[in-house]
Order: structure tokens, then C-alpha cells, then sequence
């Protein structure tokens, strides 16, 4: 994967950054920092290489994956992917995890915690004013801004493959929605199961679902 700036100047800008708005403990962090921007970097990587979306625009002509953290799209991802392995991997790393994911809330204004176990392709689009809570998700899961996935009554959402969530939408609580789906901008799914191969508008009771063939959901 190819970044737009160097590796050094990576860990420096993120180390920077934490120490600006919140603060950061160089002697016991660093290295665990560093261990995890690599391991970010490789999720990144593998999520990047899978998009071949002309709205995240992750490779370039010559087909070779690309990552620019000044990109915020590319960074909001990225930052949970740091966050989560910080979680993941260093669990006795203090509230390291916890300044990452304010990171990303305060630069990018996205609410995604790093419990939240996301797969391993998924998709962000302009995501400032999204909360994306606990649930299962499917790869190729797509979101964009003010968008909500949580529980309801501690019920968690299901969510599986080529699920995209279109701006201002929600998924809350005991819903299974399918494989290849669109939920519309604005709207509200509670309680609902959507089969596969759906486009859902409205809001829980009164949606309106309309089916498509396979070939409708293919990814552009």
C-alpha cells in the first residue's frame, strides 16, 4: 500500500495530534502505538484493496491501493482500525484506545467506539455525524453521514454482506437485515427483519420495501 506521506512522519503527525488535544505518554506508549499503526495499516490495506467503488477512490489508475490521511474518509477508518487493535492486542494500555477513538470523534466526527467489532471491509463515506454501535456486520458494509446502527432494549441489529446505509438511515435494535441491501437516506428500521435484494424506505411499522435483482446490488 502506497501513503501519501512516510511512515515516520505517520507516527509523528498521530503522536502529535494525541499529545495536542489530549496527551500522550512517550516512554510507555510509543512503542505500543507504533506496533498498532502497523497493524492498522495492514487492516487498512486489506479493507482498501477490496473497494473498487469509484466513490472512495482507494486505488489509483495504475490499480495499487492507496491510503492518505488527510483524506478524512481514509483516516476515519484507519483510526478506528488503530483503536481496535490498541483494544485488541495492549488491553493493559491504559486509555490509549479510549484518546484514539476521541481522535477520530473530534477530527472526522465519527462515533465509532473501538468494542465495536466492524469487519474486515467496510466502508465509510462522509461519515461526520455517525454513530455505529455493537451489532453483527457483514463485509462490504457501507455507511455515510448521520447515520445510526444500535440496540433496542439490548438487542443488537444483524447485518450481512453489501448492506449500504444511505444518509441520515438507522438500524435499531432486533432487526436481521440480509445481503445486498440499501436502506434510503432518512430512513428509520426498529424491530424489522429486510430480506436480501431489498431497498427499504420509510420508517418502522409503515416501510415500504421494494426488490431488486442480484445484479442491482453488484458494486459499481
Amino acid at each position: 500500500m502506497q501513503i501519501e506521506i512516510s511512515h515516520n512522519s505517520l507516527v509523528s503527525l498521530i503522536i502529535k495530534q494525541l499529545d495536542s488535544l489530549f496527551f500522550f505518554y512517550r516512554s510507555q506508549e510509543e512503542d505500543i502505538l507504533k506496533s498498532c499503526i502497523d497493524i492498522a495499516l495492514d487492516r487498512t490495506e486489506y479493507c482498501f484493496s477490496h473497494s473498487n467503488s469509484r466513490f472512495h477512490h482507494y486505488h489509483r489508475e495504475s490499480g495499487e491501493t492507496f491510503f492518505n490521511p488527510f483524506n478524512s474518509d481514509h483516516y476515519a477508518i484507519f483510526l478506528y482500525y488503530l483503536s481496535h487493535s490498541i483494544f485488541v492486542d495492549y488491553p493493559k494500555a491504559g486509555t490509549l484506545a479510549d484518546r484514539v477513538f476521541y481522535l477520530n470523534k473530534a477530527l472526522n466526527g465519527l462515533d465509532l467506539y473501538y468494542e465495536v467489532k466492524m469487519p474486515e471491509i467496510f466502508f465509510a463515506v462522509h461519515p461526520v455525524g455517525s454513530v455505529i454501535g455493537i451489532a453483527e456486520y457483514g463485509d462490504f458494509f457501507l455507511f455515510s453521514q448521520n447515520c445510526t446502527v444500535g440496540a433496542n432494549k439490548d438487542i443488537c441489529p444483524r447485518i450481512g454482506q453489501n448492506v449500504q446505509m444511505m444518509p441520515g438511515s438507522a438500524i435499531v435494535g432486533d432487526c436481521t437485515v440480509e445481503d445486498n441491501v440499501i436502506i434510503s437516506a432518512n430512513s428509520y428500521v426498529k424491530d424489522t427483519d429486510i430480506a436480501s435484494c431489498s431497498i427499504v424506505f420509510g420508517m418502522s411499522p409503515d416501510l415500504v420495501i421494494k426488490t431488486r435483482e442480484l445484479e442491482y446490488f453488484k458494486r459499481a
